[in-house]
């Protein structure tokens, strides 16, 4: 019926809630670290994920020609795993992804500082300052991430369907609450409306991958996005003559649709 797409602090009790909430509704829990295995699988180095996973990538990180591979995994993991329908997804910017897709539901698990202190000093036997300090790293990681990205503000309650704070209630109540909108809100037309609109976007995504890892063309920060009946090749590159073709493999690979550039031309500029 519905995808959940849910983003959570450190010590909000995310996976708990999700574990949770797929019994209460019957629904596939999408594990944070199923998503990084076949983000590996797919074909991205597991010893440089630890540069760009929910972190906010250095500055060399963020500008190397890594940083585009990783989100093209990512970005097709996710994808696959929400074509599963009626599933549960936890971190790697799944809300994100997914935003304007009519059956999905973000929802944002939060909780106090205190809280967050008091789980973690109970879990792992930390002192307060490492507890405190583990926070703030989290934080500062995981609003970098969706920064660099995809561009969102990860701390912007607006864009998210559902805000709980599980300091303030059972896990059970906030499952429920979730399990509630998800039945109230999502219709048969969403679901019928999302399904299709998750096949163009993996479409999109196989498309960019074909010229990412086939072709390796030379555009950089470079993304598909679909808008109607039309596809739009993002990016940054400093030849036309890369991008036009790039415009006709995507022609070719996705007969039906109007092709669209929106790739900045900047001459001299040089990717890593």
């Amino acid at each position: 019926m519905a995808i959940i797409a849910i983003s959570r602090q450190v010590a909000a009790h995310g996976d708990e809630v999700a574990e949770i909430l797929a019994k209460r509704m019957g629904y596939k829990f999408v594990t944070r670290k199923e998503i990084e295995a076949r983000i590996v699988e797919l074909g991205f180095p597991r010893e440089k994920l630890s540069k760009y996973d929910e972190r906010k990538p250095g500055f060399f990180a963020s500008l190397a020609r890594d940083r585009d591979d990783y989100l093209c995994y990512a970005q097709y993991a996710i994808l696959e795993a929400a074509e599963q329908k009626n599933v549960i997804i936890i971190g790697r910017g799944a809300w994100a992804v997914l935003q304007g897709v009519p059956n999905c539901i973000s929802v944002r698990l939060i909780a106090d500082e205190r809280t967050r202190i008091g789980r973690l000093r109970a879990e792992f036997g930390w002192t307060e300052k490492q507890a405190i300090q583990r926070i703030q790293e989290s934080d500062m990681n995981r609003a970098g991430f969706h920064s660099s990205f995809y561009n969102v503000n990860i701390n912007d309650d607006a864009m998210f369907h559902m805000v709980l704070n599980t300091a303030r209630m059972e896990l059970e109540v906030a499952a429920n609450l979730i399990a509630g909108l998800v039945e109230e809100k999502v219709t048969v037309k969403q679901e019928e409306d999302g399904g299709r609109m998750i096949d163009r976007l993996l479409e999109a995504q196989r498309v960019l991958n074909k010229l990412t890892f086939d072709y390796h063309l030379n555009i950089e920060y470079m993304h598909v996005t679909i808008e109607d009946n039309t596809v739009i090749l993002h990016g940054v590159s400093d030849s036309p003559d890369v991008v036009e073709r790039a415009l006709q493999i995507i022609k070719q690979e996705m007969r039906g649709y109007d092709i669209k550039s929106a790739v900045s031309i900047v001459h001299d500029f040089k990717g890593f």
